[in-house]
């Protein structure tokens, strides 16, 4: 992946993320699946998110991502989070407006999820380099 450069930073932000039906409910199938691939797609294009891949399972999603650094991230939850809550909080509401069955859950999603970051270098390699500043 190349990193991204804008008027003050060069930056490479890559998520994994991951969340689940309640109760692991496999309720993402067929048209369900597909408007939810949409509206996941809709939010990140409009907030300027670079989807890299999305699965969408039976039971949960993985969203591996690439965002831009918030300039107003200091009071703010971490930017994964907000990834996590925009798409979660969008497609619960559509889904289950569109969809009456999933109303039966007494919520779309759980209030947990999985966050990881991703890029080109490897601790090692950071280790490697502030390593080698210290000579400097």
């Amino acid at each position: 992946m190349e990193y991204q450069r804008d008027e003050h930073r060069v930056h490479l932000i890559v998520y994994h993320l991951v969340w689940t039906p309640k109760r692991r409910k496999p309720v993402l199938k067929g048209r369900v699946a597909q408007d939810c691939h949409r509206l996941i797609e809709t939010k990140c294009s409009e907030k300027g998110w670079h989807i890299l891949e999305l699965a969408i399972g039976l039971d949960h999603i993985h969203l591996f991502v690439r965002v831009s650094p918030s300039v107003a991230a200091a009071n703010a939850p971490a930017l994964w989070a907000r990834v996590v809550q925009q798409c979660k909080g969008l497609t619960s509401r559509e889904l289950r407006r569109q969809y009456p069955f999933l109303k039966r859950l007494p919520s779309l999603w759980t209030r947990s999820y999985f966050a990881s970051t991703a890029g080109n270098v490897s601790s090692d390699t950071i280790r490697r380099y502030l390593a080698a500043q210290k000579g400097l």
